[in-house]
């Protein structure tokens, strides 16, 4: 797929092109290409504007790289000496010729800066990309570096996991040596490969008292890989701790870090968090993968009026935005989507985030620091003397952060912010309960949306079927109101690894704030009440966009039911 991580810059670099409307340019971002089906630049070649060549042309010109047009005619073999197939592979490039004092890759992905970051550095040459077609240099990597079939259990046998047998975690200079052993290297990179080809949001090590496991968290469900022998889990603890730049000495307590590396020619980052257990340390990484998420409000999947209605809150010139519900359901997704829609070059936007998910060119984002005293409220006041225009907070969670939020909005500025509450009524009042003041509240808030995240039926083994009267009476609906909908079900296959499901979808609720609902917030009204009102003024509760999901044929009775 013709770099899919990078629709918004094929789309600038296109749109340079003369002659090129952008109208034109819009109206080709088409479902697929919000979907993730295809890509921007398969989409421009598609219509007919350009070759592939062409396209190939402007990326090198752009990028001020070389320009691989066809096959080559020769490798030198003492380039392919120089990278190994374990680098060809994970970085996705093929070495064509050396220079003085550097090598030139072919690369699958020349937007990805971190290839000549790392290997600059591995290989202590200089490294210069050139821009060639991706699938060819797909063929060329089949050629040149094949991949070596085996299954992890495979690479298992070949560890000869007895000399990890006793390992102490209290020596320090065992674990390093243990944790760089190119088995364990080995191993690590390709639970994480399969984690990434799998579309992963995290991978979770887990060391019980007489096993160790891997699981990974795909579409909100858990799914265990083959476990590996409990001798492991020391010496691929201590691999990631190393890669993520923690103490692989300190076994106490909880530890935090990132890494950021290269997959299968993709940057990927990884948020690492470890947690001592009496068997061992367990540690989670979050897959913060940038191609697998989409910042775009057209991208999320969200009904027509509450995306008007959050691009509505976002282009105010005052005001408070929040986005409730659990952890993973999205929040900060929808969060960075709207910011997206007005970071723009008169606009200064300013994030606190506990940490920085994904970095936004042109917007100033700070990671809160507990340690040093920086928290969320420390953070805001310190915006307040930024000249911001729109100020996002990771969460609001104590009375301080809430006021300074409201202090910010009554004083001109838009403030995004999300709460862990059920539904958007609860938001608040759970923001009175807090302590703050309903006068002030109902002064500053102008949009509450709630959301969930339901898997996707899997569309390549969709199937429909008949409801039972006792699933329509857990909906709360009535048969003879359905006539002849059908509701549909993944009976599961390949593509979804048997599970019926792929992907997943939002669920909305979101209530705009008018005035009779001020007054109700200032006469301290309960959540049923603040709810009702809501439901009156028109607002679609999750549970009726749920069953719409259902009509719709995107999502499943069990799947609504346990998120609403």
């Amino acid at each position: 797929m013709l770099f899919l991580d990078y629709n918004s810059t094929i789309r600038d670099i296109f749109g340079q092109v003369e002659g090129v409307s952008q109208h034109g340019l819009d109206e080709l971002f088409d479902d697929e290409v919000r979907e993730g089906k295809r890509s921007y630049a398969e989409a421009i070649i598609s219509a007919g504007l350009a070759s592939k060549e062409d396209l190939y042309g402007l990326i090198a010109q752009f990028l001020g790289y070389e320009l691989q047009v066809g096959e080559v005619a020769e490798i030198e073999p003492d380039a392919l000496q120089v990278i190994e197939a374990d680098i060809a592979r994970q970085y996705a490039i093929v070495p064509l010729y050396l220079s003085e004092g550097g090598i030139h890759l072919l690369a699958a992905d020349p937007f990805n800066s971190s290839i000549i970051d790392d290997l600059t550095f591995a290989l202590n040459l200089e490294i210069h990309l050139i821009v060639c077609d991706p699938d060819y240099v797909k063929e060329l990597l089949e050629k040149y570096y094949p991949a070596q079939e085996g299954s992890m259990n495979d690479l298992l046998g070949e560890v000869g996991f007895e000399e990890f047998e006793g390992l102490d975690e209290s020596k320090e200079e065992d674990l390093a040596d243990a944790a760089n052993e190119t088995p364990i290297i080995r191993f690590v990179n390709l639970v994480m490969q399969q984690a990434i080809r799998a579309q992963a949001s995290d991978i979770h090590f887990e060391p019980f008292d007489e096993e160790f496991r891997i699981r990974y968290r795909v579409d909100g469900a858990l799914y265990e890989m083959s476990p590996p022998p409990k001798s492991l889990s020391l010496p691929v603890i201590s691999r990631i701790k190393v890669i993520a730049d923690l103490n692989i000495a300190e076994h106490r307590i909880p530890q935090d870090g990132r890494i950021k590396m290269t997959i299968e020619g993709r940057a990927v980052d990884l948020r690492v968090s470890t947690l001592p257990t009496q068997f061992g340390e367990s540690v989670v990484l979050r897959v913060l993968d940038k191609s697998a998420v989409n910042l775009d409000l057209d991208n999320l999947g969200l009904p027509e009026s509450v995306k008007t209605g959050i691009r509505d809150a976002v282009r105010r010139p005052n005001g408070i935005f929040i986005v409730t519900g659990p952890t993973g359901s999205g929040k900060t997704t929808t969060l960075y989507s709207a910011l997206r829609e007005v970071n723009k070059m008169d606009t200064k936007l300013l994030t606190a985030e506990d940490p920085v998910e994904y970095e936004i060119e042109g917007i100033m984002q700070v990671p809160v620091n507990h340690q040093v005293g920086l928290d969320f409220a420390r953070a805001l006041r310190a915006f307040l003397r930024q000249d911001p225009d729109k100020i996002m907070v990771g969460e609001i969670r104590d009375i301080e952060t809430a006021r300074i939020a409201v202090q910010a909005s009554l004083t001109g500025h838009v403030v995004l912010s999300t709460l862990h509450t059920n539904d958007a009524p609860g938001a608040v009042t759970r923001l009175v309960d807090m302590g703050l003041e309903p006068f002030l509240l109902s002064a500053s808030l102008e949009f509450v949306l709630a959301q969930r995240l339901v898997r996707k039926i899997c569309s390549s083994c969709k199937e429909e079927f008949t409801p039972k009267k006792d699933m329509l009476e857990s909906l709360e609906l009535n048969p003879n109101e359905l006539g002849d909908r059908m509701f549909f079900f993944g009976a599961g296959c390949e593509d979804c690894n048997q599970s019926g499901y792929r992907g997943r979808t939002g669920l909305f609720e979101m209530i705009k704030v008018t005035d009779s609902f001020r007054e109700m917030i200032n006469s301290g009204a309960a959540t049923l009440v603040l709810r009702q009102s809501a439901i009156e003024q028109g607002m679609r509760t999750l549970r009726e966009d749920g069953i719409r999901s259902i009509f719709d044929g995107e999502s499943t009775v069990e799947e609504v039911l346990k998120y609403t």
